[in-house]
């Protein structure tokens, strides 16, 4: 076991993402919540890390940070040498359309839309052309197995298989990081174990996958595992 802020395991002067001595306060009344405090983290591109830790340790916080979700209080956050920190709001939303896709336990799927339809969203807002939205989206549910099922909607499909839409639609702008915010959540085993050997697969290809999670088995699948306590890193090993 690392002790806290040690250097990144497999981190690189060229890190995709560098994270330094970042703070989120949160102010209730005259009380401060430090979620995070001054943590300094290192992913380099096609890393396959898992960020653990007990609740209130600060991991959704600094989640939602590196996913441009929110700004930290202080600190510095680089993406693709780009400070991320000072932008505004348009060139944040920017940066999560082209550069992060999200994949969440809840799946948030259009109902009333195809899988097809749902994969194309992102590249709606990012302006891409009808004809290329549609190859690309078609594109993208065949890497994740759904080439058959591009017509059902999320009511039509099984759990896993509206996870797998979610991935696809993750996917479909080709970003540098995929975030995945307890992905097998409202799975059960089995599903979750296929979930799994997708990102494994993704990981193989090139993917840089940041997996957030609590749980240990699901943990496992990844290159490394990154404990965060009370706003800081604790522990950050190989495996």
């Amino acid at each position: 076991m690392t002790t806290t802020q040690q250097p990144a395991i497999g981190a690189s002067t060229q890190a995709l993402i560098q994270v330094d001595d970042l703070w989120k306060d949160y102010r209730f009344g005259s009380e401060t919540l430090h979620a995070l405090r001054g943590l300094s983290l290192e992913v380099a591109a096609n890393e396959y890390l898992a960020i653990m830790g007990p609740s209130g340790s600060g991991k959704s916080t600094l989640m939602n940070i590196i996913g441009c979700l929110d700004r930290p209080s202080r600190g510095r956050y680089l993406l693709n040498d780009t400070e991320v920190a000072g932008l505004d709001d348009r060139a944040l939303a920017r940066i999560r359309n082209r550069e992060i896709g999200f994949v969440f336990q809840t799946f948030n799927l259009l109902p009333r839309s195809n899988a097809l339809q749902n994969v194309e969203v992102p590249l709606m807002y990012a302006g891409v052309g009808r004809q290329a939205r549609r190859q690309r989206a078609m594109e993208a549910l065949r890497q994740v197995g759904l080439g058959d099922r591009m017509l059902h909607r999320p009511n039509e499909l099984s759990g896993g298989q509206r996870q797998r839409v979610a991935i696809a639609r993750a996917l479909v702008n080709r970003p540098a990081i995929l975030l995945a915010d307890e992905p097998t959540g409202n799975l059960d085993s089995a599903t979750s174990r296929d979930v799994m050997a997708l990102f494994e697969q993704l990981h193989v290809d090139g993917q840089t996958i940041i997996l957030v999670t609590h749980e240990d088995d699901i943990a496992a699948h990844a290159r490394r595992r990154v404990v965060l306590r009370d706003g800081l890193v604790v522990e950050d090993t190989a495996q």
